[in-house]
């Protein structure tokens, strides 16, 4: 059958028919095990895993829609994405044996949830405006909703220097996410808390991941990818009082 490469993010991806084919890690048996569980509450709009083909890679569910920011600028994105994470965490709560499996990111105490990773307009789907899927889970891993819902938001927002709206923009659009996805006022202060410490261990992991011979992520620093995480928790600490303002409210 045809295939098509997907270019641009960590992994060899490609599309053959109604299929994605990605390399099998270190990791890949507990993502495995979170979309079997996924798949057993019934939880729509993620892959569900069909085994390892003759060359060694996954194959997982094709998700159909289109994806990137461009997709992600309208209200509808913002609170349907919210509500697709909500649906993915709450899934995934109190999922015995969770900490025990090897992932690709540490476990982040107190675990509430298997955490997404890396829940941003790339890896989501969109279809008449609205996000319906969320794939590449290679990044999850069990830690605290607000550790999830600071990378979501900051992506989402998005809370950045490059490529994003007036400050008071942003604020609006991560208070609609975390109000669309059911945070308190207490709550969302902890989320706007953990987002310059989430870029921080995502810095980290980069370097780290650079370091063991990943070229994808040496690729990534080299192209400015680190440097725009740092400005942006710069942009975060200059402009706490807005996002306590709005964000928290």
């Amino acid at each position: 059958m045809d295939e098509e490469w997907f270019t641009g993010g960590t992994a060899e991806v490609v599309r053959i028919g109604p299929t994605v084919r990605r390399p099998v890690g270190p990791w890949s048996e507990a993502v495995q095990w979170l979309l079997a569980r996924l798949a057993g509450a019934q939880v729509r709009g993620v892959p569900r895993w069909h085994g390892v083909d003759g060359q060694g890679r996954e194959v997982l569910t094709f998700l159909p829609g289109a994806t990137g920011p461009e997709h992600a600028r309208s209200d509808r994105a913002v609170v349907s994405a919210a509500k697709l994470l909500r649906r993915v965490h709450d899934a995934t709560a109190d999922l015995p044996g969770a900490t025990a499996l090897r992932w690709r990111l540490p476990v982040v105490e107190p675990v509430e949830v298997v955490c997404h990773g890396d829940f941003a307009p790339y890896n989501c789907v969109f279809q008449g405006g609205a996000a319906t899927g969320v794939f590449d889970f290679d990044a999850a891993h069990p830690g605290p909703r607000s550790w999830d819902l600071a990378h979501a938001v900051y992506r989402f927002a998005p809370m950045s220097t490059e490529d994003a709206p007036p400050v008071a923009e942003q604020a609006r659009r991560a208070r609609l996410f975390l109000d669309a996805y059911g945070r308190t006022r207490g709550e969302r202060r902890d989320v706007v808390d953990a987002v310059a410490p989430r870029l921080h261990a995502l810095v980290d992991f980069m370097h780290a991941a650079a370091a063991g011979g990943e070229a994808a992520f040496a690729r990534h620093i080299a192209e400015g990818h680190a440097d725009l995480y740092r400005r942006d928790i710069a942009h975060l600490v200059a402009h706490r009082a807005t996002w306590d303002r709005v964000v928290v409210g």
